[in-house]
């Protein structure tokens, strides 16, 4: 195996094949018996085996954490191949990438603040105080992409984006983090009303939730279950109950996602736009979605960030809206097909690097602002906030 692996450009020893056996990251050879008392011999090389230990020779280098490289691979092991007759990437042991997971959301800044808000829980005054100064300190501040179509139109006539556009006001937010630890009722309707609608949840303003959340308070419409924000709050938990399939299928979810977000961010980019690509920009508006996508997607995520994001794609909503997104793709698939334009993708192309070539004068400011965003192109990712990603 280690000469196979070396025709790939891929070194690896002896001892680092064994210690990856020993930690149960690398299947062994079936081997096959030679008769009592003279041992046994492996028949084939196992392309499986060879495929995950070249997974590993990719990803684990010297000093660095197993568990990174594990994050690495099962993202890996999700993608097709690149090439007609190269192999699919074998997942590694999901008890691995659940480790994994595990181990990167205890790092990140939004289950440290859950844990902070458990722990002041009953608290007095002063500690509620420090809950909502620590709730600030760790999702830091929440700044959305700007919207791309506001972008489209800086650049296509030289204008900046409105400054009210570029940088909303989230600090509420830090309600959310509130009702964890103390409860929703301890923290109010209208201080929640506050947080959603910073938030963006489905477009909605703070007069809307804060009327659908006091009808709730005074008995007018069913109870809200804030046992559910508390209990997905904590993304460890989650992904400690999740089966091995879900794992898989929320990262088919987030791979998914994260191409439909970056067709609606590439918008503000003068994309060529589609009757295709409108269309599933339109049902995401019409779900209310681009702030979720916003909030959750990175498009180079770092391990806290992936770990996060592949955790609230466990949720049915967003399962729900991939699903939805993929009915309308398989509808109308023809993204980078101009009407009317016989030359394809090539053509597609060709105008997009013209589009791009074209000198306006808001061009360098409004790109900048869309990199910017946590979610856009080059951004750092989503907030730090609960539930979203960040570190």
């Amino acid at each position: 195996m280690i000469r196979a692996l070396a025709a790939r450009d891929l070194t690896v020893t002896a001892s680092q094949l064994e210690s990856w056996r020993r930690t149960g990251l690398l299947p062994r050879h079936r081997r096959r018996g030679l008769g009592r008392g003279l041992g046994s011999v492996v028949d084939a090389v196992d392309p499986l085996v060879v495929e995950s230990a070249a997974a590993l020779a990719r990803h684990l280098r010297q000093g660095r954490d197993r568990r990174l490289a594990v994050l690495e691979w099962f993202t890996e092991a999700g993608t097709p191949p690149t090439a007609p007759e190269a192999a699919w990437v074998p997942e590694p042991p999901m008890a691995a990438v659940r480790e994994a997971l595990v181990w990167a959301l205890q790092r990140s800044a939004a289950q440290r603040l859950v844990e902070f808000a458990r722990s002041a829980a009953g608290a007095d005054e002063e500690g509620q105080d420090a809950l909502y100064a620590a709730a600030g300190r760790l999702m830091g501040p929440y700044r959305r992409a700007t919207n791309p179509a506001l972008v489209r139109a800086a650049l296509e006539t030289g204008e900046d984006v409105p400054a009210e556009a570029q940088r909303p006001d989230a600090r509420s937010m830090v309600h959310l983090a509130a009702a964890i630890g103390l409860g929703a009722q301890e923290v109010g309707a209208d201080a929640l009303a506050e947080a959603f609608a910073a938030f963006g949840m489905f477009g909605l303003t703070v007069q809307d939730w804060a009327q659908m959340l006091g009808a709730a308070e005074r008995g007018e419409v069913p109870e809200v279950d804030w046992g559910l924000l508390q209990q997905n709050a904590d993304m460890v938990a989650r992904v400690q109950r999740a089966s091995d399939e879900e794992l898989v299928r929320a990262r088919q979810v987030l791979a998914g996602l994260r191409m439909f977000y970056a067709l609606y961010m590439l918008h503000g980019l003068l994309l060529p736009d589609t009757p295709a690509q409108a269309a599933l920009r339109q049902r995401i508006d019409d779900l209310g979605m681009f702030p979720f996508l916003d909030h959750v997607i990175a498009i180079n995520p770092s391990p806290t960030q992936l770990a996060e994001s592949l955790t609230i794609c466990l949720e049915p909503l967003f399962d729900n809206l991939y699903e939805a997104l993929l009915e309308q793709l398989t509808k109308d698939p023809a993204i980078f097909s101009i009407p009317g334009d016989e030359t394809g993708a090539a053509g597609f192309g060709k105008r997009w690097m013209r589009a791009m070539e074209k000198p306006t004068n808001g061009r360098r400011r409004v790109s900048e602002d869309l990199d910017d965003g946590p979610g856009g192109p080059g951004g750092p990712g989503g907030p730090g906030g609960p539930g979203g990603p960040g570190e």
